[in-house]
């Protein structure tokens, strides 16, 4: 069972996690948090609703947290995709936050370390250049990409994590991968009941840096 997806299919518009295709003025006054990732924020095989940017959104409403969840995640990507669509989301959306949730395919697809690192680094400067904090969502590799390669490859988050004093979710599918009834039929893609698990991933990380924990980095 794999813990990441390599899909190629691709979603045709950003949407926000309402459903709506988004337009420069809408919600323009409500602080944005800005997802970029692959098929496993995307909402594959399930209705948009059901995936877990959605349900971060009603949890930050929920908690008092007055955000709107722009999902820019398309099934398939790569962080070299992820890279190039970043500047224009970023001069669209002006995110308070952003979520990259990439590299996974990457991985799978056994492409250089060296080019993961430089597309996920240069995507998370960026996000801080643009004034917004990141949170990077770490992924780990079956075993069967071998040790030296799979270390290597998960060290990428924890050490720009610490380069760019970013937020961390050290393993984004820990409870989903290799957990019986979180996967969809295909044994790659998480299902509708894996998303609050996702979900509750990221929140350990997010929810302490919106005030809700010890830490108070990132508030309204």
């Amino acid at each position: 069972m794999l813990a990441v997806s390599v899909s190629t299919t691709t979603v045709a518009q950003v949407q926000d996690t309402r459903g709506e295709a988004n337009s420069d003025t809408t919600g323009a006054s409500t602080p944005v948090v800005l997802v970029v990732g692959d098929s496993l924020s995307a909402g594959y095989g399930m209705a948009l609703d059901e995936a877990w940017p959605r349900l971060l959104e009603q949890k930050l409403q929920a908690q008092g947290h007055d955000y709107r969840v722009v999902n820019a995640s398309i099934t398939g990507d790569t962080t070299q995709g992820g890279r190039t669509r970043l500047p224009g989301l970023l001069e669209r959306h002006s995110p308070a936050l952003v979520i990259i949730e990439l590299g996974g395919n990457d991985g799978l697809r056994g492409l250089p370390l060296a080019t993961t690192r430089a597309n996920l680094e240069a995507m998370t400067r960026a996000s801080r250049e643009a004034g917004a904090e990141v949170l990077l969502t770490g992924i780990v590799l079956p075993p069967n990409y071998g040790a030296s390669y799979t270390q290597a490859f998960e060290a990428i988050y924890t050490d720009l994590s610490r380069a760019h004093d970013a937020l961390l979710v050290p393993f984004f599918m820990e409870g989903v991968a290799l957990t019986d009834g979180m996967m969809q039929a295909d044994g790659i893609h998480p299902n509708a009941a894996a998303q609050p698990v996702l979900l509750d991933n990221v929140w350990r990380v997010l929810g302490p840096a919106l005030g809700n924990g010890e830490t108070d980095g990132m508030g309204e």
